[in-house]
């Protein structure tokens, strides 16, 4: 019989009243938050219905997922639902995929001032792309960008950066043409590179004075931007970026290896090699390393500037228009390859699916009904 899967909702209920002894006073409401939910996902505690098979007539209970966006279970509905959301954004044009970074003596005032730092780096880096894009010697046009905050390593240490996917090519200003870049170039990192960290002292200087004057001037001359490759075209470039960066969290169940009463071992991918590695730290260290990528409420991580800005949508048709006259004219709906990816996309995240319709445990049916309804408890306090 095979072992079951060790989930972070285990590790969760083992080591969180450790940690709170140890870092409760540190801890943000979101972290709390995020304990309780994980520790009570998709059982009795958060609720559920109680639903009988027409196939096989069995009768089953149900529990709902927390829906906390840093459970690595139960995010399938979610994610099918926001793909197909996102037809609008999809245009048959290359792609470029860039990544802001900022310097490692930087990580300890973004982890102070999470909602502060972490805005400001999304919107300078990717107005910064936009800007940049926009003159004459490169793509002398608006590009569409959808930027995704991630904070994380392998091995779960703060490392804050933005990967932003950019449309290789962009609407004119008059809104009569399309300008494609090069099918292997977009901007110089060496010019967007000091452009973000100057973008991004200005901006904090003038918001937040008292936060400047702890940074040393050498900072703003290091590398803010590691990264700019072409990422492919149309359909497979948006699946795959989706896939690999939007709806990724932090750690997923399938990572987890074992544990014991006072560690914790999982795998990372390491880096350099592409190899995958092992890493066994203590249980208490481990929840610490993971509530560092539990975001502030309210803060969103998945941003959109230029062409794909939400007031810029008669543009996003304009764009998708003329491109479809002048270098796709075979291709499909967006509608229809949004919603031929979202299986893809969910496999692809290693995010679990159980909220993503209801199976009958026995037989597999989706032919069943629900018969009784369980009510959402007091949140489930983690000892």
């Amino acid at each position: 019989m095979n072992k079951p899967q060790l989930e972070l909702a285990d590790v969760v209920r083992r080591f969180a009243g450790q940690y709170k002894q140890q870092f409760g006073d540190l801890m943000l409401p979101s972290h709390h938050r995020a304990l309780q939910d994980i520790a009570g996902c998709m059982t009795e505690a958060i609720g559920g219905g109680r639903y009988h098979c027409h196939d096989c007539d069995e009768t089953f209970w149900c529990y709902h997922g927390c829906r906390n966006r840093s459970c690595p279970k139960c995010h399938g509905r979610q994610i099918s639902e926001w793909l197909k959301s996102r037809s609008a954004e999809v245009l048959p044009c290359g792609y470029f995929h860039i990544i802001a970074t900022v310097p490692s003596e930087l990580r300890s005032l973004f982890l102070r001032h999470q909602k502060t730092f972490y805005g400001l780096l999304m919107k300078t880096a990717a107005e910064s792309v936009r800007d940049l894009a926009a003159k004459k010697r490169f793509v002398d046009a608006e590009v569409g960008i959808l930027a995704v905050l991630h904070t994380w390593t392998g091995q779960l240490h703060h490392h804050p950066h933005v990967h932003m996917l950019v449309t290789g090519g962009g609407v004119t200003d008059d809104g009569t043409a399309w300008h494609g870049a090069p099918k292997k170039f977009l901007i110089p990192v060496k010019k967007l590179s000091p452009m973000i960290a100057k973008r991004f002292a200005a901006a904090l200087k003038k918001g937040h004075p008292e936060l400047f004057e702890q940074i040393p001037d050498i900072l703003w001359r290091q590398q803010w931007c590691s990264y700019c490759k072409p990422y492919g075209t149309g359909k497979d470039a948006v699946l795959n970026y989706l896939a690999r960066y939007v709806f990724r969290v932090a750690l997923t169940n399938r990572r987890l290896i074992a544990m014991d009463e006072t560690h914790v071992t999982f795998r990372y991918k390491d880096h350099d090699t592409g190899q995958w590695r092992t890493l066994r730290i203590e249980g208490v260290q481990f929840l610490r390393r993971f509530l560092f990528h539990v975001l502030p409420k309210g803060f969103h991580k998945v941003r959109y500037y230029g062409l794909w800005h939400p007031c810029k949508r008669d543009r996003q048709a304009r764009a998708r228009l003329l491109l479809e006259l002048t270098t796709m004219p075979a291709t499909h709906s967006a509608a229809i390859l949004m919603g031929d990816i979202v299986d893809k996309a969910l496999e692809q995240t290693a995010l679990a699916s159980q909220d993503h319709g209801v199976k009958c445990p026995k037989c597999g049916s989706m032919n069943v009904y629900q018969i009784d309804t369980l009510r959402r408890r007091n949140p489930m306090v983690v000892k």
